[in-house]
């Protein structure tokens, strides 16, 4: 699916994945969110790394407010148009354009998401669909959907409450205030940070760290690490022998 304001580039084994309306700020829309759901499952096992960045001064300033008004986005469905088909309708909506964030978690790559600016709302929810996140000293997150009397619905919550834990979590998305790069990177939100002059060659420095080890290893440690988030200990301990014994056995197999 191709969609005006993302830039898809492949470069042997890493995939580049840009939002690019850099005059709104990189505003999304559910269109946007179709096109980013598709484009990981697209993501087949030739891809190592996929890294999501943004063009303009933001990595994205979250959902187009204009989807909210009477005059609404060109091409796009508005709010009160959802809100009127009934409960069902909205958790439909909603279930769809969640697919542009959960499916990250999915896809065989490690996904980085390389944040520069204002990460606000669905932009902060796209990073934090990320396996990992690379930020700008000059970054910020914010989730402001609490100005708007929402609540962050884009399968954001449950990676930040695992990464920075309930209270920090509440009190985020509670005051919307912004989390500059220093914080978010020591309260681990993000890996590492960087000056903004510096932002891609410290992401390019993550990327070929990962492309130097093992594919099979990497590709089977992702899902791995996802499932001890939820996992009793005796279950991830199952996990740990049903990943290992493949590649153990590879590894050990006689040369041919």
């Amino acid at each position: 699916m191709t969609h005006p304001h993302l830039l898809v580039e492949t470069n042997g084994p890493v995939r580049t994945i840009t939002l690019n309306n850099p005059d709104r700020r990189n505003a999304q829309t559910p269109s946007l969110w179709a096109a980013l759901a598709q484009e990981a499952q697209a993501v087949g096992d030739d891809i190592r790394v996929v890294v999501l960045r943004g063009t303009g001064a933001s990595f994205s300033a979250g959902i187009d407010t204009a989807m909210f008004s009477a005059e609404g986005v060109p091409g796009e469905e508005r709010m009160d148009q959802v809100a009127a088909g009934g409960s069902d309708a909205v958790q439909r909506a909603i279930a769809a354009y969640q697919e542009g964030f959960t499916r990250w978690a999915q896809c065989p790559a490690v996904v980085i998401a390389q944040v520069h600016g204002h990460a606000i709302g669905a932009g902060f929810q796209l990073a934090l669909a990320a396996d990992l996140r690379v930020a700008a000293l000059d970054a910020w997150f914010a989730m402001r959907e609490t100005s708007l009397g929402l609540v962050p619905d884009l399968g954001g919550t449950g990676p930040l409450v695992h990464l920075v834990g309930y209270a920090r979590a509440l009190e985020m998305c509670a005051t919307g205030r912004p989390v500059t790069g220093p914080e978010a990177h020591s309260i681990g939100l993000v890996n590492s940070i960087a000056p903004a002059a510096d932002l891609a060659e410290a992401t390019e420095s993550l990327v070929d760290a990962i492309l130097f080890t093992s594919p099979e290893a990497v590709r089977a440690l992702k899902p791995l690490l996802r499932a001890a988030i939820d996992n009793d200990p005796a279950g991830q301990a199952a996990a740990e022998r049903a990943a290992q014994t493949p590649l153990l056995m590879g590894r050990m197999a006689p040369p041919v």
